[in-house]
């Protein structure tokens, strides 16, 4: 007996073209900001945790730049990578304004001035411990305010190196506030803050520490990255960096905290940033090398889940290649 169905949903699944007509959400190249990472020698080295992605000399971190410009990507994050013997544990490299990061800063606004350059502000790649700021004197916790003082430093020296927007990602309280009022002091006051505003202690971050060169820290960063469990701790979160002066907020990781992606953009008036970090990236590339996933479907349903979500901005290592595929197809 046939059923009696008014409305056949597949009706507008049935070819390729009528799935794209309708779909509901999708990617650009626009939606990227690309993270690369810099260190101070003559050639690029693979990350072996991270396929496909290198420290880059300066040189071919311009070359980089230029290639992901080509596919329409407009933004790039830029994560120095520095040698040990430059370390200390208060991060003092970190001011150098001839230091490894205002070059790179400055070498791809030279050779791509119309290439937005996002500059971290976080102490983690020059300090010795691994942390992202300044240790209490017991060494058991970091000291929330000469953090930050030292935090307003560093994101000054990034503006004059030409930086376009600078992100803090540390988690300290309170140092959007102070950071906006020391980039304004110092006539930046058209200088964005990309606030890391609800980034969580994850597990997901190993190789990105294995490509920044960071120690593994003695104290858990627990004391200051927020709690997984925690959703509405991440809303005041938020809440707090946007009444400082955050112009964009961001969540991390991005793919296991979709929720959260969620729960911020109906919350925010500002756009919302994700990060598809750097275990997510690896965990696709393993999976898809032992015969697991598909990686080129994985790779973009990922992308797609976090834009679904509600994420404005998503900084991903796959972001060149992702977007070079779409150029190719227009």
């Amino acid at each position: 007996m046939p059923l009696d169905l008014t409305f056949r949903p597949r009706r507008l699944r049935t070819t390729a073209a009528i799935r794209d007509l309708v779909a509901e959400t999708r990617l650009c190249a626009q939606d990227f900001i690309y993270p690369l990472f810099v260190h101070d020698l003559p050639e690029p080295v693979p990350v072996e945790s991270m396929p496909g992605v290198s420290r880059h000399s300066l040189s071919s971190l311009v070359n980089e730049c230029q290639a992901a410009a080509d596919t329409g990507i407009r933004a790039v994050a830029i994560f120095p990578c520095l040698d040990k013997a430059l370390k200390d544990p208060d991060g003092s490299a970190a001011f150098d304004a001839k230091g490894l990061l205002p070059r790179a800063i400055a070498a791809v606004k030279s050779a791509l001035p119309d290439l937005l350059v996002v500059a971290d502000v976080a102490l983690d790649p020059f300090t010795s411990h691994g942390h992202d700021g300044i240790l209490t004197p017991d060494g058991r916790d970091l000291a929330n305010d000469p953090t930050v003082e030292a935090l307003c430093r560093l994101a000054v020296l990034e503006a004059r190196a030409g930086a376009n927007i600078v992100a803090p990602s540390d988690m300290m309280d309170g140092r959007i506030g102070a950071i906006r009022r020391a980039l304004d002091a110092a006539g930046f006051e058209n200088i964005p803050i990309l606030a890391y505003a609800a980034k969580f202690a994850s597990a997901y971050y190993g190789p990105f520490r294995d490509a920044v060169g960071s120690q593994h820290a003695p104290v858990s960063k627990a004391t200051y990255q927020m709690n997984p469990a925690n959703v509405r701790e991440a809303l005041r979160e938020v809440a707090l960096d946007e009444d400082e002066g955050a112009d964009f907020v961001m969540v991390k990781p991005a793919g296991p905290y979709l929720d959260v992606i969620r729960a911020v953009k109906e919350q925010s008036a500002v756009p919302v940033a994700a990060y598809q970090v750097s275990g997510e990236y690896a965990q696709i590339h393993a999976a898809a090398r032992l015969g697991w996933l598909d990686y080129r479907r994985t790779r973009d349903e990922s992308l797609l889940s976090i834009k679904r979500a509600g994420a404005d901005i998503i900084l991903t290592y796959f972001a060149r290649e992702f977007a070079g595929e779409l150029s190719k197809s227009i």
